[in-house]
Parts: structure tokens; sequence; C-alpha cells
């Protein structure tokens, strides 16, 4: 038995995939709005225009106030204590993975495994699969506009294994063409790929499911990184047919330190151990160990329990919408915000991709980003500016960085509004 008891009710049967039941509320978005305490505060006495939720969204009421109801009546270390208090906290934090599967529609909830996020979650990948099954001589395909944390975890398991990186070519729209993988396939050499379904640089939304489909037919295992598409989509992993998947909590309206690796069963049942400690072992003697099932296996001591569940909580509330209509109000607001952003004189998109997440990427003649992001903080408008940890990116395109207006289910009109305003007041004091 792992280090202490597991409830049965964190075993799973493989219940049947699908969305939650519940009915959906009506997408209303002042009545949306009204779950985010925060969008009642003002930056430099202007109403916030929140438009950085690439970087971390936003978080909503009923989040917030689970996890202070878990640390204030409920807060107990899990998987170990014969006590109730402690039995309630495991069963809240492994009801979790359920939640997790269903809103993946993945196959069991035992491939659910919670890490810090997107970051951890890669590492984790190539410091146990990778290390195991790749070998001197063997290639990894990376995208062109990954993040960077698609990037150096493995240039440091290329490092160490002598593997070699290949890079899939993006397009001057911003484009990624599945037929650029042939040339990479050639050599039958390419054991994994790396890719993003959303690039959080620019904007592109991959062609993820044909791109793993051509991946799979010349043998290789292919990870995509979420952390950009599951906020604005319905993401289903049997139909992209991904052996993993992965994306950070902090960006799907919940708390930070806390994300998601999906993986297929067969691949997690041969992965070993990344990290060693308690509560990821079946057995511990000096004369060697033995190690727990996945998930646990790969979850190494303490964990941050109240984000995990704070994480359900999002998935409660975002379960609780009429997500359709929600991701089609952000589109089309994201799709006026780029029209207008098209007609002023001197700025730039960089990434004109056919098909986009809700973000755009610019820059504004003889205006470094850095100084456009201030003046438009002034305005009370929130965007990022910089490289976005995408630096390969940004060289591609031939810009140190770019400012990211990115968007997120509830935003509104006045937010573009504002965002025109304050570039328009950017134009002015640099002429």
């Amino acid at each position: 038995m792992a280090d202490g008891t597991r409830l049965a009710a964190a075993k799973s049967d493989a219940p049947a995939a699908g969305r939650s039941d519940r009915p959906a509320r009506h997408f209303d978005i002042t009545a949306l709005r009204d779950d985010f305490p925060i969008f009642s505060t003002t930056m430099h006495g202007q109403p916030l225009a929140f438009l950085d939720s690439a970087a971390s969204a936003q978080k909503p009421r009923a989040v917030i106030e689970r996890i202070l109801r878990f640390y204030e009546a409920e807060y107990a270390n899990i998987h170990r204590g014969l006590y109730e208090l402690s039995a309630r906290a495991t069963e809240e934090y492994e009801s979790v993975r359920e939640k997790a599967r269903r809103f993946l529609n993945a196959p069991q909830r035992e491939e659910i495994v919670f890490v810090r996020g997107t970051t951890e979650a890669i590492n984790l990948v190539a410091g146990s699969w990778g290390r195991r099954f790749l070998a001197p001589g063997d290639a990894i395909v990376l995208s062109e506009i990954e993040h960077h944390s698609n990037i150096v975890p493995w240039q440091l398991l290329a490092e160490e294994k002598g593997l070699e990186i290949r890079v899939l070519p993006v397009t001057d729209e911003g484009e990624i063409r599945v037929s650029d993988l042939d040339p990479l396939l050639a050599d039958g050499r390419v054991r994994f790929a790396g890719l993003a379904h959303v690039s959080n640089a620019i904007g592109t939304e991959l062609p993820v499911a044909e791109l793993i489909a051509r991946l799979h037919e010349a043998g290789a295992k292919v990870l995509i990184d979420g952390a950009q598409a599951v906020p604005h989509q319905r993401v289903d992993v049997r139909a992209l047919d991904a052996d993993f998947y992965v994306f950070s909590g902090h960006k799907l309206f919940g708390p930070t330190g806390v994300g998601v690796l999906w993986a297929r069963s067969e691949l997690l049942a041969v992965m070993p151990p990344w990290q060693g400690g308690g509560d990821m072992i079946d057995t511990v003697s000096f004369a060697g160990s033995s190690w727990a099932e996945p998930p646990h296996r790969f979850e190494a001591g303490t964990p941050n329990i109240a984000g995990v569940i704070g994480l359900g909580a999002a998935f409660d509330w975002l379960e609780g919408l009429d997500l359709e209509a929600a991701f089609a109000h952000e589109q089309r607001l994201h799709g006026e915000a780029e029209r207008a952003l098209r007609q002023v004189e001197g700025l730039r998109i960089i990434g004109e991709a056919r098909a986009k997440g809700a973000l755009t990427s610019f820059v504004i003649d003889g205006t470094h980003p850095h100084d456009v992001a201030t003046i438009l903080d002034r305005e009370g408008v929130a965007v990022r500016a910089g490289h976005h940890c995408a630096q390969p990116t940004m060289e591609r395109f031939g810009v140190p960085g770019t400012v990211r207006a990115s968007f997120a289910i509830y935003n509104r009109e006045e937010d573009v509004e504002a965002l025109l305003r304050g570039i328009a007041r950017v134009k002015k004091i640099f002429g």
C-alpha cells in the first residue's frame, strides 16, 4: 500500500466519458463579470480593462471562496490520515481527477496527474518518459512558435542523451503546415514531438489533430501544450488522439501552482518516477523501494491540496456556463478588436493565421512595446509587452518583442474601446 491510506473513491472503473449533465447558465456578460470581484476595482482612476489573460486569468468568486472554505474549515493532509477530516480532504482532492477527466473527455481518471503547471508537466514527461525511452540519435520535433517551457526541457534532455531537435517552421502569416513535417520525418528518426495547441505569442491555433496523425504514422509520440487552448475551446483528448496533454490551472480561472498532465494509461504504466519522496511509493527499505501505481507515482510529497480543490471549483464554475455561447462571445470580441487594430496607421499585427486563439500581438512603428504597455496601463488597460517567453518566435518575425492583448470570456466591448483609446494616446505622445 502506498504511503498511508487511499480512499476507494479515488479509484475508477473507467466511468463514461462526457461533460457534466448539469444545466448550463444562460450566458450574460454582465452577470458573468459579477462573478469576478476584481472587476469592481479601478486602475489609475479608470475601469480595469484586463487584456492579459494569456498570462493568467482572473478568478471567479466561486474559486476564491472554495479555497478559503477549505483552509478555514476543512484543512488536513491527504492520503495519510485515518481520521475523518483527512478522509474528507482526500476524497475532495481525488474527486477533482474525475472533474479533469470529464473536462478533457479522457478515458480514465487515473490518467490525470496533478502538477504545478504546464512547465512542470512537460519537465515530468521529459524527465520520465523521455529519459527512459529516447535514445542517442533519436530526434524530437518542436514548432518554431513554442513557449520556452516546451523548448528548454527538451534541449536539456537532448544534451544529456545525444538527441536532435528539429524545428517545424512557421509561415510569414504565422501558420504551421502539416506538409512541412514530411522532410523532418523522412529519415525515420523522429520519436517524439512537443507542440502547442495555440501559440501564446501570436495566437496561431495549430492543426494539432492532423499533426498528431502524421506523427503517429511516423512512429512518434506527441505532447500537446494546451495552456492557451483549454480556457477558450472544448478539448477532447480522445478526438485529438494525443499521447500527452498538459495545461495550467491559473489560465483556466483556477489558482496558481496547480496544473494537469493527462497521459495515456499505457504510457504512465511504464514511466518511472520523476521525483522521489512520500506518497509516490508502495514500499521503502534500505534494500530498495517500489512505486505506487499511476497517477500517485508522479505526485511526490504533500501536494498543493488547496490548489487542486480550487481547480475543481474552476471546473465546476465553467461547467455551469453556456460555454459555447461564452466562447462565441470571446471570439466575436477578439475579431472586432483585430479589425479595429488593422485600421490603426503604423500598427502591424504579428501573426495573421486564419485559425487563431483570442489574442493579438502587435507592434507600433517607432514605439517600444514596453512604452506602449506603460501608457495603456495609465488608461486602465492591462496588456503584456515583451517576448512572451517565446524568443524564437520573436526572432522568426524580426521583432524584439510585441504588445499582446489577450481576451477571455469575461471581456466586453468597453475593454476593446479602452484599448483603442489607449493606442490613440500612444500615437499622440510619440507623434
